[in-house]
C-alpha cells in the first residue's frame, strides 16, 4: 500500500469487533513503535499492553465519561496500548529548555501516529484517547505517581466501514516561503 492510501485509510475507529488481535500482527505493530524516531534519540516513552480483559476493562473505565457521553466505545478494543512520558536524555531536555518546547510531548506524538499507522497497514483500527483519569489508570498499572501517561490508544478489529476524511483544502493550511493568513 502506498502512503496515501495508508493515511486515507487511518481513521480513529470507536467501534471494534469482538476478535483478538494476532500476537504477531501485534508485535509487528510494536516493532514499528520501536522504530519512531524522537529527539536526539532520547526514547522518551514506555508502552504498557493492556490485553487480559477485565484490566483492560477497567482502563476503558477510566476513559470514559458518563456526564460528557465520552469515549464508552474503549470496552470494544481487545487491547490498549499505554504511553508513558520517561525521561529524555541530556540534549534532549537542554535542547527543550533552550527551545522552549518540550520535545518528550513531540517524541510521543510521533510515535502514536507510527502505532496507529502501523495498526491501519495490518487492517486493525486505533483511535488515540487523551481524555482519561490519569490516577486510576496509574493506580491499576502500577505506574510511578512521577510518571504521566499521555495517551492511550485502543486497538482493534475495526467494526465499521472507512469514512470519507474531511479535511481543510490543501490552499488553507499549506503556504509557501512565508506565513500568509487565511482571508475571510
Amino acid at each position: 500500500m502506498d502512503f496515501k492510501s495508508l493515511a486515507l485509510s487511518r481513521q480513529s475507529d470507536r467501534s471494534y469487533l469482538d476478535t483478538p488481535i494476532a500476537t504477531d500482527i501485534l508485535d509487528r505493530i510494536l516493532e514499528s513503535a520501536r522504530l519512531a524516531p524522537s529527539a536526539c534519540n532520547a526514547q522518551p516513552w514506555h508502552i504498557i499492553v493492556v490485553n487480559e480483559i477485565e484490566l483492560k476493562n477497567q482502563i476503558a473505565d477510566a476513559t470514559s465519561e458518563k456526564i460528557l457521553g465520552m469515549n464508552h466505545f474503549t470496552k470494544q478494543a481487545p487491547v490498549h496500548l499505554v504511553l508513558i512520558e520517561e525521561a529524555a536524555n541530556f540534549t534532549s531536555n537542554f535542547g527543550s529548555l533552550v527551545k522552549r518546547k518540550h520535545f518528550p510531548l513531540i517524541d510521543i506524538g510521533i510515535i502514536a501516529s507510527y502505532i496507529c499507522l502501523a495498526a491501519a497497514s495490518e487492517g486493525i483500527g486505533s483511535c488515540m484517547i487523551g481524555w482519561f483519569d490519569e490516577n486510576k489508570v496509574k493506580k491499576l498499572l502500577d505506574i510511578p505517581k512521577s510518571k504521566r501517561v499521555q495517551l492511550i490508544i485502543t486497538l482493534g478489529h475495526p467494526g465499521k466501514e472507512i469514512r470519507t476524511k474531511i479535511r481543510k483544502p490543501i490552499d488553507e493550511i499549506v503556504t509557501y516561503n512565508g506565513y500568509q493568513e487565511k482571508k475571510l
